[in-house]
């Protein structure tokens, strides 16, 4: 007999009366594998290609001539992430200016990729709008105060793009 998959639960939040999904690479929810950065679902950003939302966030951590940024531009998943770690996480750079990391004009740089992965890839969109009735959360463990994107700023990035719809 195969375990029951826990992809939902209720929603504290919500009065106990929304299903909950944790998007995750590692989740056995194809859906919340699809919501993920790590996902392959290519889009152009102010003409610069990419291959996924992970690899835009850790190349932008590396300047602009950087041979580790056009890597990263061109990795999926868990491979762009190692990659990221090779940077100093003090700024990101974008189409010639120099942007503090953490702040709020980076995570507008972010949410604008994760917009474009959606609004250029109908079926990250159509898997996004299957969430129409849940709240999405992003629990993965202890989350670094370092990270390019923290939980609640990328939650809330999915759910404004679905409530847009």
């Amino acid at each position: 007999m195969l375990p029951k998959l826990k992809v939902w639960q209720k929603s504290s939040t919500n009065g106990g009366n929304m299903k909950t999904l944790n998007v995750s690479s590692n989740s056995e929810d194809w859906r919340a594998r699809r919501l993920s950065n790590f996902s392959y679902d290519p889009f152009i950003l102010d003409g610069e290609k990419l291959l996924c939302v992970e690899g835009f966030i850790q190349g932008i951590k590396f300047p602009e001539k950087s041979p580790l940024r056009k890597q990263a531009f061109q990795e999926v998943g868990m491979h762009a992430k190692l990659l990221g770690k090779q940077a100093h996480n003090k700024f990101v750079w974008w189409k010639g200016k120099k942007i503090k990391y953490g702040s709020r004009r980076h995570h507008q740089l972010i949410a604008r990729a994760i917009k474009a992965k959606f609004y250029q890839n109908d079926g990250a969109m159509m898997t996004l709008m299957c969430t129409k009735e849940m709240v999405l959360t992003h629990e993965v463990g202890s989350e670094s105060p370092q990270t390019s994107l923290p939980s609640k700023v990328f939650c809330k990035i999915l759910t404004e793009i679905r409530d847009s719809l």
